[in-house]
């Protein structure tokens, strides 16, 4: 399957969107966009994984590692997955990726009150 990284626009921030399988393969890609997107937007943005189709724990590890990043830089970061998107959501929950990552379940919740956390929606 084929894996991209684009850059995109999510509730007025600035967004990466990943398509395809965020894997060990792939997770470097990822890495070094958010590393120069951090540096370029340090208002906050955002990584949409909406359209990604499958998502292991080398791609869970690389999301802890940059929302850590991003918390130490004081760049504001929201992970947008929708609980409809079953095969990156289901590692997220085992994982309880939550704890460490700032989960959104929609655009909409990006800027409100529960955007540092996964309302459950």
């Amino acid at each position: 399957m084929l894996f991209d990284v684009g850059r995109s626009t999510v509730a007025g921030r600035a967004a990466l969107t990943v398509r395809g399988e965020l894997d060990l393969a792939t997770a470097p890609q990822l890495a070094d966009a958010a590393a120069a997107l951090m540096q370029s937007s340090p208002e906050g943005f955002v990584i949409d994984l909406s359209p990604t189709k499958f998502l292991d724990s080398s791609g869970a590890r690389t999301l802890m590692v940059i929302a850590r990043d991003a918390r130490a830089a004081g760049v504001p970061l929201h992970v947008l997955v929708p609980r409809t998107n079953r095969p990156v959501r289901l590692p997220i929950d085992l994982l309880d990726l939550g704890t460490a990552v700032p989960l959104v379940a929609a655009a909409s919740e990006i800027g409100s009150s529960v955007a540092h956390k996964d309302a459950g929606t």
